[in-house]
């Protein structure tokens, strides 16, 4: 070690991080992990609740310290791990979101074909080439083929350190008192029985209230009618500037990493053939978006510069759910109403009323159940082993549907839609 050692204060667990591992400090000085700065975790968030302007970086900073935590546990316990295995483990938190794009889930597959979590593995493959190798059982944890399945569990899992952490760091940083968890009885509960990662009987209550908060935490911060609203006027931007690339219209941002990502249909085998689009994907983060919008918010495209000015202004498109979906003839109404308000045709009325799904479970049976650790050695599922929470409950999943048009259209919605 070459006088390495960091401290990092973390507010959400009033204490410090201390970073002792050569290579970890060598991973987050990486310009790949320092883009993460620049991503927020909650993206659209912070526009219902100001404060929630933290980003990936502290988030991947705090799961790491709660997997450090947590081995520490697992020792104690008597479980037995090699230093390789815990440094792997500590990578594997540590790297697990770095494929998220600018505005993290928002943009994903709008601007290529990956999802976020092929996006992490192709960047820790490349930092393994970068770190000679030091990253391989990371790589192998991550990917759930190595063979100590509990680690896997720790990093990816309904109740892995990625959850712990962005519930409680989403709660402090939005107000929301919801997503207050037990983070610290939870870990000092965790065991493992049999190669599974198992809560002992003493933690039930705290994972019944885990399980609850993250629920109640999708339908109050994740899934807020604000944060979809703005979520989805994003969405229309982002298809409109690409249809406009794809016609060789300019965009005002050509030469920049976002406009050829705009202009071409990447897709995941593109990102394993050719390891310069990683790179150029590696370019881009929040600011970004940022600033292309507020470029596009005087584009001579009309439909491209009136979205832009809504979001760029704050005046988001109205949301309205329902327990069933909306009647196409609403929906047709509506855009309609669009297209004489705006003078666009038919096809450009979809990037301002549109529909979506919204879907929210606490619990899935077919995802490595949480198990409980009783004392005669047995272990029950949470479903069986919780007082509190049966399978009815842990099954259900909400579905809800959603429209969202123009507050314009606002006066001329109330005969076609039931708000």
């Amino acid at each position: 070690m070459t006088n390495k050692r960091k401290i990092i204060n973390d507010p959400v667990y009033d204490g410090f991080l201390t970073i002792e591992d050569e290579i970890i400090f060598d991973v987050l000085s990486h310009p790949w992990f320092q883009r993460l700065r620049r991503v927020k975790q909650l993206g659209f968030t912070c526009l219902v609740y100001p404060g929630a302007m933290h980003t990936r970086f502290s988030h991947m900073l705090g799961a790491l310290n709660l997997m450090n935590r947590a081995l520490d546990v697992l020792k104690v316990k008597g479980i037995e791990l090699s230093q390789d295995e815990v440094l792997g483990a500590r990578l594997a938190i540590l790297l697990h979101d770095i494929g998220h794009g600018p505005f993290s889930h928002t943009s994903e597959r709008l601007l290529a074909d990956i999802h976020h979590e092929d996006c992490s593995r192709l960047f820790m493959k490349r930092l393994n080439e970068v770190f000679g190798g030091q990253l391989s059982t990371a790589i192998r944890i991550f990917d759930d083929t190595y063979e100590r399945h509990f680690l896997h569990q720790l990093v990816s899992s309904q109740l892995d350190m990625d959850r712990l952490d962005y519930l409680g760091r989403d709660s402090f940083f939005t107000g929301v008192s919801e997503g207050i968890v037990g983070t610290d009885r939870i870990i000092n509960m965790l065991n493992v029985k049999d190669d599974r990662l198992v809560v002992d009987e003493k933690g039930v209550y705290s994972v019944e209230k885990f399980i609850v908060s993250r629920r109640l935490m999708y339908w109050q911060v994740y899934l807020h009618k604000t944060v979809v609203a703005a979520d989805n006027l994003l969405s229309s931007i982002l298809r409109r500037a690409r249809e406009l690339a794809a016609a060789g219209e300019n965009l005002g941002i050509e030469g920049f990493p976002l406009f050829d990502f705009l202009s071409h249909h990447y897709t995941r085998m593109d990102f394993e053939q050719n390891s310069d689009l990683l790179d150029r994907f590696a370019l881009i983060d929040d600011s970004d978006i940022d600033m292309a919008v507020k470029c596009w918010s005087s584009h001579p495209d009309p439909v491209l510069r009136r979205l832009a000015e809504h979001l760029v202004n704050r005046h988001l498109f109205a949301i309205r759910v329902s327990d069933k979906p909306f009647e196409a003839e609403a929906v047709e109404t509506l855009r309609t109403q669009a297209q004489l308000l705006y003078g666009i045709e038919k096809e450009e009325s979809l990037y301002f009323v549109n529909t979506g799904i919204l879907q929210n479970h606490a619990y899935d049976y077919n995802d490595q159940e949480i198990r409980v650790l009783f004392k005669d050695g047995s272990c029950r599922d949470i479903g069986d082993a919780s007082d509190q929470l049966d399978r009815h409950f842990l099954e259900k999943q909400v579905t809800k549907y959603y429209i969202f048009f123009p507050k314009e259209l606002l006066l001329r919605t109330r005969e076609c839609v039931n708000g």
